[in-house]
């Protein structure tokens, strides 16, 4: 690094810290649509409310900045948006605060937040966000005769000809394999926690191995198949609803065997802005709340009274489109869902990452 980019780079984090110190809330997510539906779902209707200032702050993941901040005892990330895996890891090691249970808002019908939920919270550090999933897709336009449904479709490279776009990491690969090769949505991670479970997701995989082309950009699935290069691709629910919402695209959604992840949010140890945070996490968390950031994003509320909500408003979404046709979790999917099980994935997956590696190698 030479030392007009090094200044370039100081300056940058310095006005980002000063501008962390001159708002009364700092929250950290992923950037991009997404974070722009939070601004615009509960960031600035809390600030009309409160009259309290927000400074979002983008980040990669990973919990190593919170940590340093938290073990310096210099917080500015007041809220973190998380992983599964990050919400289970950073309350366990004391990173995220435990979240009073009365600052959450019941649904109309009396509902707790808890049992207004899909599954269960991990820990009480953990406040709902969102349900995103990975999916097949493809374009309308792609295939004649018998359209493509299921996810044994997008691994039928003799019915449905074509390259196959894939991701460069194991999660939801497995899963979706498994699924296509017959193995039941209740069974999958019981099958997945055997050695001849894996051996046959692996299995499964190599009848595409030929074709695949591998993606690692959240938007590359969505040019792979535009340009033709990919008959058929696995990619983030949110970048193919949002395309047709916002584009006008004409993608369509394999919604069988689609893989539900979780996102949650969390407030730092040691935040100096407590009240505040709370009184945030209360605002973002309520159904209303959560229902309005499907005004802006296709990624579906966990909590399901927001559905409901949604489904009494529609057309739901900022462009006058109707947007549960887009939502992952929605009941008319559900059976044919599969929900991630973030504890299996720590437990093992580095080890199926590696193995996922050398077969991507091969």
């Amino acid at each position: 690094m030479n030392m007009k980019t090094l200044m370039v780079t100081v300056s940058a984090v310095a006005l980002s810290a000063s501008a962390a110190v001159a708002a009364d809330l700092t929250v950290t997510s992923w950037g991009g649509g997404y974070t722009a539906s939070q601004q615009k779902a509960y960031g600035e209707p809390w600030e009309a409310k409160t009259g309290k200032s927000i400074h979002w702050e983008n980040y990669n993941g990973g919990l190593g900045e919170v940590k340093t901040q938290v073990e310096s005892g210099n917080v500015t990330w007041d809220i973190v948006d998380l992983l599964p895996d990050q919400v289970r890891t950073g309350c366990d090691e004391g990173l995220f605060v435990e979240l009073p249970d009365d600052i959450f808002i019941p649904a109309a019908s009396g509902a707790s937040m808890d049992d207004d939920l899909m599954v269960p919270r991990p820990n009480k550090c953990a406040a709902p966000q969102i349900w995103w999933s990975y999916q097949a897709f493809y374009e309308a336009d792609q295939f004649t005769g018998d359209q493509p449904s299921t996810i044994g479709d997008f691994f039928d490279t003799a019915k449905y000809p074509g390259k196959r776009g894939v991701h460069t990491w194991t999660n939801a690969t497995v899963e979706m394999a498994l699924v296509a090769d017959g193995v039941a949505i209740a069974d999958v991670y019981d099958v997945m926690s055997t050695d001849e479970g894996i051996d046959r997701a692996f299995a499964k995989l190599d009848t595409i191995k030929d074709s695949v082309v591998f993606w690692s950009s959240g938007a590359k699935p969505l040019e792979l198949v535009t340009s033709g290069e990919v008959a058929m691709s696995l990619a983030y629910n949110g970048r193919v609803g949002g395309a047709n919402l916002n584009d006008g695209t004409n993608f369509v959604s394999i919604w069988d065997g689609q893989v539900l992840e979780e996102e949650w949010l969390a407030v730092t140890t040691g935040t100096p802005n407590m009240e505040a945070a709370l009184d945030f996490i209360s605002y973002a968390t309520s159904p209303k709340a959560q229902a309005d950031q499907a005004k802006w994003i296709n990624y579906g509320p966990m909590r399901n009274s927001a559905l409901d909500i949604i489904a009494a408003g529609e057309p739901w979404f900022n462009t006058g489109a109707t947007i549960l046709e887009h939502m992952p979790n929605r009941a008319e999917v559900n059976a044919r869902t599969i929900v991630a099980n973030p504890d299996w994935w720590a437990d093992n997956g580095d080890e199926v990452q590696e193995r996922y590696k050398a077969w991507m190698s091969q």
